[in-house]
């Protein structure tokens, strides 16, 4: 069996760049991955120039492939410059076609969370997965985006708060258990149903995420609403996703519509980085070894293999998530020994494992490190 990127990627975690104390592969800094039979290509992307780590990083990458995978490998590492690859003035993400200054911050990487049909459990995976990431010590920012039906005040215990505008009239997003937070429930009054039609349902989607200062942000997880429609075309038509989670439960009603949440993403070229399969099962408290498959089996993950998509993982159906969304707090923080927890935390490592491989096989000119303000 040839060598795999995963096995690249895992051996190049053991090179860290001293002045930000980070391995290279979780700092963004390899792209144009290439293994073919015995050779391994890639470039490594400084910020740099002429600096002590520049000079000896060529070296240390093909030593620790050498010495965690294959001996007998031959490994091309290039240099890149980011400052001379990506310039000044690119813009990103704006379809009224002004650039966008790039400053000191800005979203590494963005996730949408996304299912054919409501009643999956689709916002309880994006929060957990954000906690999960947080906990992992990245940056992280979610982002609920549904008008009609927002669920992340309830879920993360901000009903009621509402986020301040700074100096330059930029939203500036609140924080909650270690991560920021944006919601449409945080900007309209719980207590009135929201009748919008779809250009202005589209209208206030756009201002609502192009207006908001994020500052450093490793992964931004969108919880988009359910469905195929105008809303989500124009989330990821406004936003350079770096991937998309389809989030399906293992019945058949559920598969069919996460295949057609799987054709949307295909259509606007936004990779789908996996599927996660959500009330995989039942186990009862007392009888720890049985697994009730109340909705049926591997439904989901029979999916990812006849479409040939990452399977991210299942989460059983536990008491304890539904409680744990309506006081709050969600499951990875409220019980971090529980299964579901554990599933979610695999869940977060799959993704961060997904979206390296994908960042890595990219151009260097491809990926533009500062995407918001």
């Amino acid at each position: 069996m040839g060598v795999t990127s995963q096995e690249i990627l895992q051996a190049l975690k053991k090179v860290i760049e001293p002045k930000r104390d980070e391995n290279i592969v979780r700092l963004d800094m390899v792209r144009n991955l290439n293994v073919e039979g015995e050779t391994v290509s890639f470039t490594v992307v400084v910020k740099d120039p002429g600096s002590a780590f520049e000079k000896q990083v060529q070296e240390a990458c093909r030593r620790v492939i050498h010495e965690e995978v294959d001996r007998g490998l031959t490994v091309n590492v290039e240099l890149d410059n980011e400052m001379i690859s990506l310039g000044d003035d690119i813009s990103v993400g704006d379809s009224s076609g002004e650039k966008r200054q790039q400053t000191s911050g800005g979203v590494q990487n963005t996730i949408a969370v996304a299912s054919g049909k409501g009643g999956v459990g689709k916002s309880t995976v994006a929060a957990n997965l954000a906690l999960a990431l947080a906990d992992e010590g990245y940056n992280v920012a979610l982002v609920d985006t549904d008008i009609y039906g927002p669920s992340v005040p309830k879920m993360m215990g901000m009903e009621g708060e509402k986020p301040r505008v700074n100096d330059e009239r930029k939203i500036v997003p609140l924080e909650q258990h270690g991560i920021k937070l944006l919601s449409m429930g945080f900007m309209v009054d719980p207590e009135k149903a929201v009748v919008w039609r779809g250009p202005m349902v589209t209208k206030a989607v756009r201002q609502f995420l192009g207006d908001v200062h994020w500052g450093d942000v490793d992964y931004m997880i969108l919880d988009l609403p359910p469905g195929t429609g105008d809303v989500q075309l124009t989330i990821v038509q406004t936003i350079p996703l770096t991937g998309a989670i389809i989030v399906s439960t293992p019945q058949e009603v559920a598969l069919a519509d996460a295949r057609k949440g799987v054709a949307m993403f295909d259509n606007v070229d936004v990779p789908v980085i996996g599927i996660v399969e959500n009330m995989a099962y039942f186990t009862p408290p007392d009888l720890p070894d049985r697994k009730y498959y109340l909705f049926g089996r591997g439904g989901a993950q029979n999916l990812s293999r006849d479409l040939d998509i990452p399977f991210l993982g299942e989460v059983p159906i536990e008491q304890i998530v539904r409680e744990s969304g309506d006081d709050g707090l969600p499951v990875v923080r409220s019980h971090p020994d529980s299964a579901s927890a554990d599933a979610f935390r695999t869940l977060a490592e799959r993704t961060v494992e997904q979206v390296s491989i994908r960042n890595a096989e990219m151009d260097p000119t491809q990926k533009v490190e500062i995407l918001y303000r």
